[in-house]
This record gives structure tokens, C-alpha cells and sequence, in this order.
């Protein structure tokens, strides 16, 4: 008799791969003073690293709804951990092999956006074709291992540096790129089922024409837009206009963001079952208005800290609650589904900082402004949870 599937080297190799991710997301922005006085690279050309990164993901979350299907999952996420560890060690050499480092830079970034952005792809549905019980709380915790890997990233990069040196940079991107190249190896090797049959699965097309999917898409934009709009600049924003320091700001602000972040998801991931999804997702929303209400708001420094650390636990379930609940719905949906879900939930976390920035600009660099607008997002998202909550009322 044939034996048994080890599922769990499959999930093991999914929580690598977020952390993989967190990595390649976080660890370049920690050096923008350190390529600014070893490259001479201006800061306003360093802005151009972390929106060239999510330009890559959204052209790779949109190319693979095309291609996954036919390559297959396995040799994409294979190829996905590969390039990011070829980005990552990248970093450490092209700088300084190349006439003009910021060139280096760039390419380096490129190429590990793109096995980010597969990665952002596939993993969600590697999972959801896992023959788990409860599904939407195994979605929750595997989210959660994106944020763990943003926490190990910062704090491990800050204990590297206070030992051996910020001039040892480049030794420490050789050692984030083991990750992805220990993972590719797990990958490989582990069980790894389709989402749907071959053929069964809805076309862009199919997709592009059903209004359940722009309801779902909208909820994936709300989630990334409510989710970034606060990440991005909570260190700002602590820093600034609530005039602490950056060691404080940065441990109270974005450190504890993902946190919170992280917790929200495991407690999900464990209580499940006990817990409706939309319900649950609906007090988040409801909580993450009340965060952005309380940091745009409030003149007291410890109530805009807890506004933005709050914020987290708040935001927690939403990106891969609205995975959980598309899969629900939306059975056939399949590579695509995910693909554009993604793709959905990248352009809201680059419109909502962006939503941030300008409103902030029109106040005359007053940030709490631009919190304040961000509140659209997550009433957008109770919007449309509502909207899912009477369409399956009807349905029962």
C-alpha cells in the first residue's frame, strides 16, 4: 500500500516561503543609509527600491494567472525560491561589480521581486489544495509566517549589525539568501496537489465577467490598501508627528504593527473553527477604522502609538481571510483567482500609502491627515463584507 502523503513538509515549506518573502520585502529598506554613504545613492533615487519592488509583484501576479496552470506549481515555486536567492546574494556582489551600483542594486531587487511575486502566487493555493480539515485557520496561520519573518528580519539584522557591523551588510544578504535556497530543496521534494483539475479551473475571462470576483477583488484591495496604508508609515508618522524617538518609534510602531499582526492571525488559526470567518472579519474592520480614527486623532503620543501597533491585530485577518472566503465561494476559481486576488491586493497596498503621502501633502506634511483618509479602506471592506453577509443569508 502506498503511503500516506506528508502534508506537513508541504505546510512547513509554505511558512518558509512567507518568510522568504518578508525577507526580500524588508531587508533592503534597512540599508538605504548605508547604500547612501557607501554608493553616494541619494535617498529620493532610493525610494525607487520599494516601488520597483511592487511594480515586479503586480506584473508577476498578473503574467501568472497565464502560465502557472501550464508549467505547474511545483517547478514555479522551485524556480520562485531559486531567483530569490540569486536577488538576495545578488545584492551582496552586484553593487560593487557593476560601473554604477545603484544599478546593482535595481537589477538585484528585480530579480528577487519576481520570485516574491510567485511566490505571493502560489502559496496560498499549494495550501488551499492541501487536504486539510480546517482550511480557512491552516490560511490564517500560514499568513502569520509573513509577519514573523518581518519581525526575525528586523530584529535579526539589528542584532547582526550591533555585532559585527553595518560594514558586514553584504555578508549578511548571503545569509538571508540560504532561506530560499534551503527551501527550494523542500519544495522540490514535498507532496504538492493542484487546486483544481486540469481544464476545470475559470478563465481570466470567465473571472473578469462575474461580479462575485470584483466584490472579492475589492475586498483583496481594502485589505492590502488598510494593511500598508499603516505599516508603511508608522515609523514616519510615530517619528514625526508624535515626536518620540526612531528606536522607540520603530519598536512601538512598525515592529509591534507586525506583532499584533502575527498574533491576530494565530489566534484565528487556532479558534477557527469556534469562529465565523466574515463575522470575525467584520469586528477587524470595524477595529482597524476605530485604529486609524484613534492615530489620526489623537494628540497624546501613547494613544497614537496604540492607534498604529492596534492597527495590526486589526489587519491581521483580512488578506488571508478574503483567500479563505473566495475559495469558499468561488470553487472554480482556481490559479487565476489567487493570481489576480494578489495582484488586487498589491494594487491596494500601493494605493493606499500612496492615498497617505498626498493627503498628508495637501496638510502641509501633517500625517495624521492622511490616516485620517485612509479610513476609506476598511469601511470599504465592512462595505463589502456586508454585501457577502446578505448574499449568503440568501443563499441559506
Amino acid at each position: 500500500m502506498a503511503a500516506r502523503p506528508n502534508y506537513r513538509r508541504t505546510l512547513i515549506a509554505c511558512y518558509l516561503g512567507y518568510i522568504t518573502q518578508a525577507i526580500s520585502a524588508n531587508f533592503a529598506p534597512l540599508l538605504f543609509l548605508t547604500f547612501r554613504g557607501s554608493y553616494g545613492i541619494p535617498l529620493e533615487k532610493l525610494t525607487l527600491i520599494p516601488s520597483l519592488y511592487f511594480l515586479t509583484q503586480l506584473v508577476v501576479d498578473l503574467a501568472s494567472a497565464k502560465f502557472v496552470d501550464r508549467v505547474g506549481y511545483r517547478a514555479c515555486v522551485v524556480a520562485a525560491e531559486a531567483v530569490s536567492a540569486a536577488g538576495l546574494a545578488g545584492l551582496a556582489f552586484l553593487p560593487d561589480l557593476l560601473p554604477d551600483p545603484f544599478a546593482g542594486i535595481l537589477i538585484s531587487v528585480v530579480v528577487y521581486a519576481v520570485g516574491s511575486g510567485l511566490l505571493e502566487v502560489l502559496v496560498s493555493p499549494i495550501v488551499e489544495a492541501c487536504p486539510f480539515d480546517n482550511k480557512a485557520g491552516v490560511m490564517s496561520l500560514l499568513h502569520s509566517f509573513y509577519c514573523w519573518g518581518c519581525v526575525g528580519v528586523i530584529l535579526g539584522s539589528t542584532l547582526f549589525f550591533a555585532l559585527f557591523g553595518i560594514a558586514h551588510w553584504r555578508v549578511l544578504a548571503c545569509l538571508w539568501a540560504v532561506v530560499p535556497l534551503a527551501n527550494l530543496f523542500n519544495f522540490a521534494t514535498c507532496p504538492i496537489e493542484r487546486l483544481v483539475e486540469e481544464g476545470e479551473g475559470m478563465s481570466l475571462g470567465q473571472l473578469l465577467r462575474t461580479p462575485l470576483f470584483w466584490l472579492l477583488a475589492l475586498l483583496m484591495m481594502c485589505a492590502g490598501a488598510s494593511e500598508l496604508s499603516m505599516s508603511q508609515w508608522a515609523s514616519a508618522f510615530t517619528e514625526s508627528a508624535l515626536g518620540v524617538s526612531k528606536t522607540l518609534g520603530d519598536l512601538a510602531g512598525p515592529l509591534m504593527f507586525a506583532v499584533l499582526m502575527g498574533l491576530s492571525r494565530v489566534f484565528y488559526g487556532k479558534f477557527s473553527e469556534k469562529v465565523d470567518l466574515m463575522r470575525f472579519m467584520l469586528v477587524s474592520g470595524a477595529l482597524c477604522v476605530g485604529c486609524y480614527l484613534l492615530a489620526g486623532l489623537s494628540r497624546a503620543p501613547a494613544l497614537g502609538l496604540a492607534g498604529c501597533a492596534l492597527c495590526g491585530l486589526s489587519v491581521g485577518i483580512m488578506w488571508p481571510g478574503t483567500f479563505s472566503i473566495a475559495a469558499r465561494v468561488c470553487r472554480t476559481g482556481g490559479t487565476a483567482m489567487f493570481a489576480l486576488l494578489a495582484l488586487a491586493g498589491d494594487l491596494g497596498g500601493s494605493l493606499g500609502p500612496t492615498v497617505v503621502g498626498v493627503f498628508s501633502g495637501l496638510a502641509g506634511d501633517d500625517l495624521r491627515l492622511g490616516l485620517l483618509a485612509a479610513v476609506v479602506f476598511p469601511a470599504l471592506l465592512i462595505a463589502g463584507l456586508l454585501r457577502l453577509w446578505r448574499r449568503r443569508a440568501t443563499k441559506a
